[in-house]
């Protein structure tokens, strides 16, 4: 599994529609689709893998807090439904509402729609509110599902998040879900071994410099994904957690 750094520039959304990105509205009926989902997602988990969860505790009922992941394939997500809070805030690149039935249904859910590789002011507002209300929120810091097969390099909105609302971040690591070894298995019905790991909350240092703060927290973000991985998923962090780790 390749460990490089990635040559490829990180996505930006071709896609505008500002308009979409809204905190969803906790009623009765969502929280109620909620759940469905959540059971549901179970269900496909038990049906089509052979799942590993390990620090299941690790993750408040209740936020604020922020969920910080990598990002393997589609899996990760019926992943998340199945084992994260029903009432936590996923974020989704908008592409995906363009995908006739999927979009509808996550829209439905309630995500926050993100406009990659760009100022989403509206998307970081958004946050900001879901976290003032006590809301968790999930967000793959690297911006898009890997090309690598292992983890990519990270972007500073994680960061800037956890900083700016002080909360505290979960890291959350996801192995085996990638599409071709589960789509492969599934042609064959057969269950995939995944795993699905949740690291102790942690808050991020400091500094008086503002960019210093954002650049030092995503590394902080970074490799404490990496250090709950296997060395063939650490990718661009295996060095240097190889680095920390001896030291």
């Amino acid at each position: 599994m390749p460990t490089t750094k990635s040559s490829s520039a990180k996505p930006r959304s071709e896609v505008v529609n500002p308009q979409l990105t809204r905190l969803a509205k906790l009623s009765f009926a969502r929280k109620i689709f909620r759940r469905c989902v959540h059971w549901l997602s179970r269900l496909l988990v038990f049906l089509w893998t052979r799942p590993t969860v390990l620090g299941i505790g690790n993750i408040p009922r209740h936020g604020p807090a922020l969920l910080v992941s990598n990002h393997l394939g589609d899996a990760d997500l019926i992943m998340g439904f199945a084992y994260a809070p029903p009432l936590a805030e996923p974020m989704a690149k908008i592409e995906l509402y363009e995908i006739p039935l999927l979009g509808k249904f996550l829209d439905l859910y309630g995500v926050i729609w993100v406009h990659r590789g760009q100022p989403d002011r509206r998307a970081l507002r958004v946050v900001i509110e879901a976290m003032k209300q006590g809301r968790i929120v999930g967000i793959a810091p690297e911006a898009r599902e890997s090309l690598t097969g292992s983890l990519e390099e990270g972007t500073n909105g994680a960061a800037y998040l956890a900083l700016k609302t002080g909360v505290p971040i979960i890291p959350i690591t996801f192995t085996g879900t990638e599409n071709q070894r589960i789509f492969r298995n599934m042609k064959r019905f057969r269950r995939t071994d995944v795993s699905l790991t949740i690291g102790k909350p942690f808050h991020l240092e400091v500094f008086p410099d503002r960019q210093k703060s954002i650049e030092y927290g995503t590394e902080k973000i970074m490799h404490t994904l990496a250090k709950q991985l296997p060395p063939q998923y650490r990718g661009y962090y295996e060095f240097e957690t190889q680095s920390s780790n001896q030291d």
